[in-house]
This record gives structure tokens, sequence and C-alpha cells, in this order.
């Protein structure tokens, strides 16, 4: 019976951490993917900074969220779809629904722009989910999911786009990882295969990268471009 004892006291401090009220509120505001900050998170749960911080640390022990750690800024986000099921389930038991994340980046950036060198907005984001469907990405074999590996079957479709990935790999920076967009709040392509995609696209004018600002406007030949290679509707 030990074990049972054991998953019972499991269940039961996961059930206690779901429970609290100002944690259900943050946990709901990431039901539907999107990361978030613990100031954001604070104001949703209505509890100070230092109380968030408290509430956040519990469901991180509880292995309920994840942290993304982005240059100065931390993301939290669920830690994995079994949590979002749990939660979704619980929403149905108690008969409610939640609302959707609306960003409110202007729609002009929120499109598509560049992140450093490589792109970022709804289509980065989009384009990192074709990616990973397609089979072309994969975590690297040390089992971390913040690195991707090309598969074979991404080798030999990034090259056909005129991508050197040899010489993509010999560079002193990491090959592909996953990038947290601030707009999206989820992941974009980010890494020295991100950064040869987006030189792809800018010499083969599917983008044209706007003259005063980081935004991109897909062209008329990227649309089409995007959608026979990598079946995205832009």
């Amino acid at each position: 019976m030990v074990a049972d004892d054991q998953a019972d006291l499991a269940v039961s401090r996961i059930a206690a951490a779901i429970g609290e009220p100002a944690r259900a509120r943050m946990l709901y505001q990431l039901v539907d993917g999107h990361a978030r900050t613990s100031t954001e998170l604070a104001i949703v749960a209505e509890v100070s900074p230092s109380t968030a911080s408290v509430h956040l640390n519990r469901l991180k022990a509880e292995r309920l969220i994840k942290v993304w750690v982005q240059g100065k800024h931390r993301y939290h986000s669920l830690d994995g779809p079994e949590v979002a099921s749990a939660l979704e389930a619980l929403s149905v038991l108690a008969g409610v629904s939640r609302g959707k994340f609306v960003p409110a980046t202007p729609d002009y950036l929120r499109a598509a722009r560049t992140c450093y060198d490589h792109i970022a907005g709804t289509l980065g984001v989009a384009l990192h989910d074709r990616l990973k469907v397609l089979g072309w990405l994969a975590p690297r074999s040390n089992g971390r999911e913040d690195s991707y590996d090309l598969t074979p079957d991404g080798v030999k479709a990034l090259e056909a786009l005129g991508v050197d990935v040899a010489a993509t790999r010999m560079t002193r920076r990491r090959f592909a990882f996953p990038c947290l967009d601030w707009s999206e709040r989820r992941s974009h392509l980010g890494g020295a295969i991100g950064a040869a995609l987006l030189k792809i696209a800018l010499k083969r004018k599917w983008v044209i990268q706007e003259l005063d600002n980081r935004a991109l406007s897909v062209t008329s030949p990227g649309r089409r471009e995007m959608l026979a290679r990598f079946g995205l509707r832009v």
C-alpha cells in the first residue's frame, strides 16, 4: 500500500496547488498556450508581485508550469499538454469557459517581423509549428527542450531551399532553438537555421524588410512558395 499512499499524496498536492483561487486563475490564463510574465499573472490573480512569485514557485514545484528565460524576461507556461487537459476537464465539470489571449502588439509588427536575424511574429510562429509537423525539426539527442536538430528529411528539405546545412552547423552560434515570441507568446525558430531561413526568404523576395522598422511584408510569390514548400497559408 506504500505506492498507493504515495500516489494519493502526489494527487492531493497537485489538487491543493490548483485549488487555491489565485493559482487557479494563473493556470487558466496559460491554458491557451501563450506564455506570460509573473507581472501579468500577478494582475490576473489580483495579488502582489511578491505573492505571485510564491504562488508560481509552488506551481513549478508541482510541475504544473515551467519557466522560459528570454533575455532579461522570464515567461511562464504550462508544463505540458497533460496539465492543460486536466485544467480543461475541471472547467467542463465546473461549467465555465475562459477568454482568449489578445495581443496588444500593433498589427503590422505582429503579422511578421525580424527578431534579431530570424523570422518572428505570427508568420514566424506558424513556420516553426509547420517545421515540427513536417518532421523537419526534432529535439536534440541530449533531450533538452530548448534546442533542436534537423531530421534527415529536414536536412534534405532545407538544402533543396539553398541552405548549406553543413556550413550552418560550423558557425559558433546555437544551431536551432525555440525562441519565445514577445507578441504571440509562443515559439518561433531561432538560431543559425532560423537566420538561414530568413536570409533565403529575403533573397528570394518571399518577404520584404521595411526600411524604418522590423516589420516584414510577405509578397505574393512568398505566399505561393510558403504554401507549396511548407503547406503554410499566409
